[in-house]
């Protein structure tokens, strides 16, 4: 008996996934909606029935955060560094508008008397715009253009400057409890650099194995995946960002000249597969009860992140050279959140610093951006005339 309830628990992460594909592929066709708004939808609901059909397993976290890192590589490889000589008034843009983002969130916060250190977590993690969320789109609508560049550049530095300010708040926090300088600093400069420089590593190493190989235009997406799933399990095994790891992966690998066709963008089969369940994990965390406690601070906090996310871009418009609709239209883009919170905080938990609990406005935040920020993108993407309208069909 017990073996057969275990064979039926084995089966319930396999049969969310069916049920979160199918019910993405049809609503996407009878709604136009976003696939990763319905997959983060029924992960939710799944894993918050009475029975709990959802299973924690840290395999399971491992994959997800696989699925993220190959994301995060295919952004990174995007990441044009010459537009930054050229522009550099996107790199201000993003600085701006990003600490920003963290002093609005942490006054709010504040006012809501939650206490400093999850004040400055809160504010740090929502200095991100979810890489996961802004490629998915982008690539499900082959949407391209001013609007779509600058989203796609500003969430890649938005994760850094995210991940950055994370590390230090945690530093921080360290000191506070231990008194330990040492250990302090090593939560948060090393950690960073080390990441980044395994990720610049493998960016060097692997094209260099594909020259080698002297057959990058077939072999370069498995190589690339496989390198990823190496990289992703190495720091998390050593427990370092996979997040700034994988974009300096990319980032580097597209410079040094390795291409990748459209085709092989998304990674495929795999990419898709892992999306489903990158998207599913990330609502299953949450708790029904924990989405109320914080649904009043989570919703001044959207208000308030996409006013100073779009100010922040607005304030250098003219400078960057994009019009103000335009801005607006970015502001919009860059609502989606949810991906990158929840690996973070997955990484947090390990950490064992007792502050997830005081971070419920995270859970409410992380449901709402889930389902309604790709929405949002869609939508701005659309409006710039740089994504299809589904109801032009």
């Amino acid at each position: 008996m017990l073996e057969t309830l275990q064979n039926v628990s084995d089966l319930a992460w396999p049969l969310a996934l069916a049920i979160a594909w199918i019910a993405g592929e049809f609503g996407h066709r009878w709604t136009g909606l976003p696939r990763i708004s319905i997959y983060g939808l029924v992960g939710f609901i799944l894993a918050n029935l009475q029975s709990g059909l959802l299973p924690s397993s840290n395999h399971i976290v491992l994959l997800a955060n696989i699925a993220f890192g190959l994301i995060l590589f295919e952004l990174g490889y995007r990441i044009n560094l010459r537009w930054l000589r050229t522009n550099p008034w996107l790199g201000v843009t993003s600085l701006v508008e990003a600490f920003a983002t963290f002093a609005a969130v942490y006054v709010v916060a504040q006012a809501f008397a939650v206490p400093v250190i999850p004040s400055l977590l809160l504010a740090s993690l929502a200095m991100a715009t979810s890489p996961a969320a802004v490629l998915r789109v982008v690539n499900e609508q082959h949407s391209s253009g001013q609007v779509t560049e600058r989203i796609l550049h500003l969430s890649a530095f938005n994760c850094v400057l995210a991940v950055f300010t994370f590390k230090v708040v945690v530093g921080l926090w360290v000191f506070h409890n231990t008194g330990d300088i040492l250990h302090a600093l090593w939560n948060s400069l090393a950690f960073l650099m080390v990441s980044a420089a395994l990720g610049g590593l493998f960016g060097v190493a692997v094209p260099g194995l594909l020259a080698k190989l002297n057959n990058t235009e077939r072999d370069a997406t498995v190589v690339f995946a496989i390198a990823v799933i190496i990289l992703v399990v190495l720091t998390h095994a050593l427990a370092f960002s996979p997040v700034l790891a994988t974009l300096a992966f990319g980032l580097i690998a597209r410079h040094r000249r390795i291409a990748l066709s459209q085709a092989e963008k998304n990674f495929g089969t795999l990419g898709n597969l892992l999306t489903v369940l990158l998207f599913v994990f990330m609502t299953s965390t949450l708790e029904w009860s924990m989405v109320i406690a914080g649904a009043g601070l989570a919703l001044v906090l959207v208000i308030v992140r996409f006013a100073v996310k779009t100010l922040g871009v607005a304030a250098f418009s003219r400078m960057s050279g994009i019009t103000w609709r335009k801005v607006l239209l970015t502001g919009m883009a860059l609502t989606p959140l949810s991906a990158f919170v929840i690996l973070l905080l997955e990484q947090t938990r390990q950490l064992d610093l007792g502050l997830i609990e005081e971070l419920t406005a995270l859970a409410a935040i992380t449901l709402l951006l889930e389902v309604i920020g790709p929405i949002i993108t869609h939508r701005a993407l659309v409006l710039a005339k740089e994504a299809h309208d589904p109801k032009n069909n």
